[in-house]
């Protein structure tokens, strides 16, 4: 078979997507304390390794073909992809595995400045197995929630084109969860350091998501007129959250913030995913305005909780995901003079459905996680230790730092006791403190 300009684009719609993980953990870095930046990098990195190789085995398989209880596919039907050798078709599976590995490194900006890697890389295949690849199939691979599923014939079709549910709701509910299993950070509220160390790191994570987005939403396209469409949305929705979380931070705090502007372009990205094919681009900026005020108000309701999600990822990912889903029943638009959302005068129909996928999301997604976060937090314990926490996980998870001072190129590392060799020094080169190790 020939290559298609589908194909393609489908091709480096993927390497578009891929690139958002590394975004991601930019972003991420940026927003956490100088010394867990590389900590939170090293997250989602970790994951694409790990979901990669998951994919491949069993991942795509479950999100495909025949289903057990139209629920998840069988994991060995295309075990290894073996099945689709000469296929266009392992383009798709590689599209997909992005998708996955997004998703679940979403998940660790809310348990930043305190979590052991090994528990981090022990939950991601885990999760991905028992949460993601089953809400896969029954949004997109023919399970409950896709034509002819049992849910669509009693609530109607579900709207997600991109993953409002799948990716969004999902990761923003594992947040929330893995968040209270792990507990607040030590100071969480009070120590003034807990705050993000490097803005314009941020700024250029954030500017990456964007660009990603683009292959995120646009990658499935089937038509240019739908793919146009897409683009639209994708530009104008993160365009107008940015100027209505700028404006509601002004009004709320006096200031407007670069972190608004990168985390209102965020909420923004996260609205339009489910309904990016789905709504008018006038539609699409109303959508951008509402999700990027109540976003900017939902960030903060985590100090009147007491809820240590470090990096914002209930308030952004959860809020502006449930948003956008459940905005499909208003704005969506008729098929063929069919359907739409009620501002179309399509009925309550379509906000049935895109209740009832919320629903069956939060469920799966917030069982599912307490269940794998509470038998690791109790076997191998997800929290570090205060004192790691103290000198910062870059130093005791992975014996680095993102910033190096002094004239060994290198901090000094509180957690070792006496003279120690450094990484890549010299043998017998002993680390001496430097006055720049205070820097938080």
């Amino acid at each position: 078979m020939e290559i298609t300009a589908q194909h393609v684009w489908l091709m480096i719609s993927a390497a578009m997507v891929l690139l958002m993980t590394p975004g991601l953990g930019l972003f991420y870095g940026g927003m956490t304390r100088a010394k867990a930046a590389l900590n939170m990098i090293m997250m989602s990195f970790i994951s694409a390794g790990i979901v990669g190789v998951v994919w491949v085995l069993w991942g795509y398989s479950m999100t495909t073909g025949e289903g057990v209880l139209d629920i998840f596919g069988n994991p060995f039907a295309s075990f290894g992809l073996q099945n689709l050798m000469g296929s266009p078709d392992l383009i798709k599976a590689g599209y997909s595995a992005t998708f996955a590995i997004i998703t679940v490194a979403l998940i660790s900006g809310a348990i930043a400045d305190r979590a052991k890697f090994g528990a981090w890389a022990l939950f991601v295949p885990v999760w991905v197995t028992v949460v993601y690849c089953p809400l896969a199939y029954m949004v997109w691979g023919g399970g409950l929630m896709s034509a002819g599923g049992a849910v669509t014939a009693v609530f109607g079709q579900v709207i997600d084109f991109a993953g409002g549910a799948v990716v969004e709701i999902s990761s923003g509910t594992a947040a929330l969860v893995l968040a209270l299993i792990v507990g607040q950070r030590h100071g969480f509220a009070k120590d003034p350091n807990h705050r993000p160390h490097n803005v314009p790191v941020i700024m250029l994570g954030a500017a990456i998501l964007w660009f990603g987005w683009f292959g995120f939403n646009g990658g499935a396209a089937t038509t240019a007129e739908q793919a146009g469409l897409i683009w639209v949305n994708t530009l104008v929705t993160p365009a107008a959250a940015m100027l209505s979380w700028l404006v509601t931070e002004k009004v709320r705090h006096g200031h407007p913030t670069s972190l608004g502007a990168a985390s209102g372009v965020v909420a923004g990205l996260v609205a339009v995913t489910p309904s990016c094919a789905n709504i008018s681009p006038v539609a699409a900026i109303g959508l951008g305005l509402v999700a990027g005020a109540a976003c900017a108000v939902f960030v903060d309701l985590k100090y009147r909780f007491g809820l240590d999600d470090s990096l914002d990822v209930v308030g952004v990912h959860l809020g502006a995901g449930l948003i956008g889903t459940l905005a499909l029943g208003f704005i969506a638009l008729p098929v063929d003079g069919q359907g739409g959302g009620l501002f179309y005068g399509g009925g309550p129909q379509q906000l049935i459905a895109q209740t009832a996928a919320v629903v069956i999301t939060l469920l799966l997604s917030g069982l599912g996680t307490l269940v794998i976060g509470r038998v690791i937090n109790k076997t191998v314990g997800f929290r570090v230790s205060h004192e790691a926490e103290t000198a910062g996980v870059d130093l005791s998870e992975h014996a680095e730092s993102a910033y190096a001072f002094g004239e060994t190129g290198s901090g000094f590392n509180p957690l070792r006791r006496g003279p120690a060799t450094l990484p890549g020094a010299p043998h017998g080169a002993a680390e001496r403190p430097a006055k720049e190790d205070s820097f938080a």
